[in-house]
């Protein structure tokens, strides 16, 4: 499970509300006893308009599965007793799964009851109370850490610091549009902390000019999912020009411009042969973003392939961005509450707090540094 996914459980209702589950809950869900309970079209129609347009296959799966198993036993999918949420996490902590043979791992049934919370919030009701269920996983995760089960522990991404993106960047042509974008996704990235959905958000007119920031550098305007507020982020130059973001955005919107791309998404997919925004297919049908925008796991997708031309070992995401700056920063001796708002993490982030404790151990805060030995 990754730092994402933790946040993910974490925020629990605080974002999740998918029209998916919302739609499959409804077709489940009992009659509201409230009269009132209901919304006009164009009402249901403003409410959609502050839900995230993303669905989450996780979570869409997660209830399916659910409700069959409620089948299965006789059981109310929802609304949802107590009493129901934890008998079927206990039964998936005995259950094996048939793609891996084993049961779930803790993080993952701790998304599970996150789903099931989601669902009921998403059809109009109040979501069961599910201490019995975390009490059940946390004596699992119990039970897997003491015999030294690797499902125990959550499945982190590897911290792309800057001496690793230093190495990745050497070897990507930068002389390509695409080499050029392949950079600024790296940089970026890091620098402002995104997750993959907020970059792939961003537009050319996201990104000032140089000399709106007093000559320091430049400032992105970044919408943070996480925690529904718009964020202006202030990019500074870097001591290298191979690896200074601010060089590689400009380079890149340059690049765009000469194109003839000077509005619209900033982060473009790119063909083999380096056409911009090219229409894919997938079996005779034109799939993704009409306007030519990436999508998240075609960030991530860089962020892999990257690593993997250096021979990097570990797991590699876009999240690998966000987590290297965190803790690059921190073990430089940041102040955690100003590196913890310039990458918009929500105050009091348990996420974020993983990152303090890790860097901790890393830096001169070990109390082993200075301990003679």
């Amino acid at each position: 499970m990754t730092e994402h996914d933790l946040e993910v459980v974490d925020a629990d209702l605080v974002d999740d509300h998918l029209p998916a589950l919302r739609e499959q809950a409804q077709a489940l869900a009992l009659p509201p006893a409230d009269p009132d309970a209901w919304l006009p079209p164009e009402a249901e129609e403003d409410a959609k308009a502050g839900i995230a347009d993303s669905t989450n296959d996780a979570y869409t799966r997660d209830f399916r599965d659910y409700v069959l198993w409620c089948k299965t036993v006789g059981r109310r999918p929802i609304p949802a007793a107590p009493q129901t949420v934890t008998h079927y996490i206990s039964h998936l902590t005995r259950t094996p799964r048939p793609k891996t043979g084993r049961p779930y791992s803790p993080s993952s049934l701790d998304r599970i009851i996150a789903s099931i919370r989601t669902t009921h919030s998403a059809a109009g009701h109040q979501p069961p109370e599910t201490k019995g269920a975390r009490k059940v996983v946390a004596g699992y995760r119990k039970r897997l850490s003491e015999a030294k089960d690797v499902r125990a522990q959550p499945n982190k991404t590897s911290p792309a610091l800057p001496s690793v993106l230093a190495r990745a960047l050497s070897v990507i042509d930068r002389t390509t549009l695409s080499g050029k974008r392949d950079a600024a996704i790296l940089l970026t990235g890091f620098a402002c902390a995104a997750r993959a959905s907020e970059l792939l958000l961003l537009d050319v007119a996201s990104v000032t000019k140089p000399d709106e920031v007093r000559g320091i550098g430049i400032r992105v305007r970044i919408y943070r999912k996480k925690i529904k507020k718009w964020q202006n982020v202030t990019v500074k130059y870097g001591q290298d020009e191979a690896t200074c973001p601010v060089r590689a955005l400009r380079t890149y919107l340059d690049a765009l411009a000469a194109e003839g791309h000077t509005d619209g998404p900033l982060f473009m997919r790119i063909d083999r042969w380096g056409y911009l925004g090219a229409p894919i297919y997938r079996r005779g049908r034109e799939i993704g973003d009409p306007t030519g925008r990436m999508t998240g796991e075609a960030i991530s997708d860089v962020v892999e392939k990257s690593m993997a031309a250096i021979g990097m070992a570990g797991r590699w995401r876009s999240h690998s961005l966000r987590r290297g700056f965190a803790t690059a920063a921190l073990m430089t001796g940041a102040d955690p509450i100003h590196t913890s708002r310039h990458g918009g993490w929500a105050d009091g982030s348990k996420a974020f707090q993983g990152y303090v404790e890790e860097a901790n151990g890393l830096g001169k805060e070990n109390p082993l540094t200075n301990i003679g030995l």
